[in-house]
């Protein structure tokens, strides 16, 4: 058995719920061709890059699999058949990482603030009035 990385997005209008619900009979899928689903991760409704069938903004779901090619290929020809599904990529990696994925280390990353835009701006005007003395 192979290890996988696979990642689905799923349109905006629908809900949590229902997000948990692919996932699952996702993971059935998989356990179904003698595979295994060790993590997924729900990252939440986010924002597209561009718009996918009118959607600007979709929920990510990210599954680490050890599977077969067969179980995969279900799975994949299960997504492209849901409505729901916007976009799906699985890819084959040499290890799985147990690790929260770069998507949820973002989502908890939070920048400093301290300063604002009009802070910004009083910064470069004492500057310039220095230099012109």
């Amino acid at each position: 058995m192979n290890f996988y990385e696979t990642v689905f997005i799923v349109r905006q209008d629908s809900t949590p719920a229902q997000v948990e619900s692919l996932a699952q009979d996702y993971t059935k899928i998989i356990r179904d061709h003698s595979g295994e689903v060790s993590k997924t991760e729900f990252c939440g409704l986010r924002t597209l890059a561009y718009a996918i069938k009118k959607n600007r903004k979709g929920h990510y779901v990210l599954m680490n699999l050890q599977a077969t090619h067969a179980g995969v290929t279900e799975m994949e020809r299960i997504m492209k058949l849901n409505e729901n599904v916007l976009r799906h990529l699985t890819v084959r990696v040499e290890a799985l990482d147990p690790n929260p994925s770069p998507l949820m280390q973002q989502k908890n990353f939070q920048p400093d603030r301290s300063r604002s835009f009009d802070d910004d701006q009083d910064d470069i005007g004492i500057t310039r009035e220095m230099e012109a003395v």
